[in-house]
């Protein structure tokens, strides 16, 4: 029979003084004794199967493909997963980013520490496509546990632009944008906690869509930080864009960030135009210290497109935008230090689906800290100094004024339908040398979120779409819409891509 191992008392007094207690060692040993009741509770728990989800739909763990048949380094894995006979995605391709759990399927997250998992679960997302009638057909390439906005960082290697070889995808979603941008996928989930679904189809000339926090669950997915969690679409069109959330939007009943989600019927606001809808081009969006003057005029152009098919265009200032990377920071930061780190991908004190599997595995990272990326551990340093130091009090304190900068947002778009920016400030940068500096390197990897970062605080949906090549390399505009009006979005995107070949803008 199972039973959990006793730890000796020499065990036990180290953990009293890591939680600045004295006391004699007949005291700790007092304390063991009497813990032995709490023991076999735990005895007892590991007698009892975990309750999970059943897998359906059979599989196989898939091959990883040759350089020659992964010419970007975009796939992590090819695997197919046939769903249902009939449903609405029957006959469409998904691919996923390497972040989400696909039973029976390696599942790395980007991260040598994480290699050779194999999630025993499908996520929510997973299952709802497969239901749908989708076929799953692998698994792409991400950045080192998702921290990255470029795409440099994976352990596997750099992920290629489909516009331009030697430049960046973009991240942390990066591989899932690759293969939809060149062509390769209609279809794939990504995740985004400061940008990292819009941030590479900005870069890759992909449609990708940040929904409302907790629309789309997020259950089955490795967590970074709760608050800020999202995964949704990245498509080849607007269309199947607005197809695919409309699959995967919805509460399960298992995922915390859920707070009775709002969903739509999206499809449904494809073809109906943007005559008579308010569009406010949001001034603090533009004119960074790293905006390209190409990126902020193709956005200025789009926006006038919208304007030609009869949406009403003005400026709007949201001053309080600047501030919104601050308070990412801080809760990003510190935030996935204690969840995702410390808290070994799942934390605490919250109820739903704890992938235990992936909590396991995910506690290696300590043996192997020092491969984690540069990045990671630049995020990792500050979260856990801020946290000993500060006491978390910066992250409690950006928590708080998360409301008030998501107040300025619905004020603003209280006057107007949608707001818009550049998706990025920036066309796709190159990617770092391997002997590439340190500070390069960071660089590369977090320049890009002015953008997109405030909404994973505030929770607004938030679309990238593409509106023009500048130098041969993909531009993309933001739409931010209300809190539950993804379809006020897809209206205004699927008229502007119907209106001519972005590629041509």
């Amino acid at each position: 029979m199972s039973t959990v191992k006793r730890p000796t008392v020499e065990q036990l007094h180290q953990i009293v003084d890591s939680l600045h207690m004295n006391m004699s060692a007949r005291e700790v040993a007092d304390y063991l004794e009497i813990l032995e009741g709490t023991f076999q509770a735990y005895d007892r728990l590991t007698q009892l199967p975990d309750n999970l989800p059943p897998v359906r739909y059979p599989r196989t763990p898939g091959v990883k493909p040759s350089p020659a048949d992964n010419p970007l380094n975009a796939w992590a894995v090819k695997s197919e997963v046939r769903g249902a006979a009939h449903g609405p995605l029957a006959g469409k391709r998904v691919v996923l980013k390497d972040n989400i759990c696909l039973a029976g399927v390696p599942m790395m997250n980007g991260a040598s520490s994480l290699e050779g998992y194999v999630p025993d679960v499908d996520a929510t997302v997973v299952a709802r496509i497969l239901d749908a009638g989708g076929t799953i057909v692998g698994k792409a390439h991400c950045e080192y546990f998702c921290l990255s906005g470029g795409s440099h960082t994976c352990a596997a290697g750099a992920v290629h632009n489909p516009y331009r070889y030697g430049h960046s995808a973009g991240g942390s979603s990066s591989g899932a944008a690759a293969l939809v941008g060149a062509g390769e996928i209609e279809m794939a989930i990504g995740g985004d906690q400061g940008g990292s679904i819009r941030m590479p189809a900005s870069w890759c000339g992909a449609y990708g869509m940040k929904g409302t926090h907790g629309l789309v669950p997020y259950t089955g997915a490795m967590p970074i930080e709760a608050t800020i969690d999202h995964l949704g679409p990245i498509t080849a069109t607007v269309a199947d864009n607005a197809l695919l959330l409309e699959v995967i939007a919805g509460a399960d009943g298992l995922d915390p960030r859920q707070y009775n989600p709002r969903v739509d019927r999206y499809t449904a606001a494809l073809g109906r135009g943007v005559a008579g809808m308010r569009i406010g081009v949001l001034l603090e969006g533009f004119n960074h210290d790293n905006s390209e003057p190409d990126v902020d005029r193709k956005v200025r152009d789009a926006a006038e497109r919208l304007r030609g098919l009869g949406a009403i265009v003005e400026d709007v200032s949201v001053p309080m935008h600047k501030d919104g990377p601050a308070l990412w920071t801080a809760i990003a930061i510190e935030g996935l230090q204690a969840q995702m780190m410390n808290g070994n991908g799942m934390g605490f004190n919250w109820r739903g689906l704890y992938t235990t599997s992936l909590l396991d595995a995910h506690a290696a990272w300590r043996a192997r800290a020092n491969e984690l990326s540069p990045s990671l551990k630049l995020c990792m340093m500050a979260g856990e100094y801020f946290q000993r130091d500060y006491r978390g009090h910066f992250y409690a304190k950006a928590q708080n004024l998360s409301r008030v900068l998501a107040k300025a947002y619905d004020d603003a778009l209280q006057k107007v339908d949608l707001l818009i920016t550049p998706t990025q400030p920036m066309k796709a940068t190159p990617l770092p040398p391997a002997n590439a500096p340190l500070k390069l390197y960071i660089q590369r990897a977090l320049e890009m979120v002015n953008n997109t970062c405030p909404f994973d605080v505030t929770g607004h949906p938030a679309m990238s779409v593409p509106c023009g090549l500048s130098s041969g390399l993909p531009v993309g505009l933001q739409l931010i819409g209300k809190h539950w009006a993804e379809s006020t979005i897809y209206r205004a995107a699927h008229a502007f891509e119907q209106s001519g070949d972005w590629r041509g803008f």
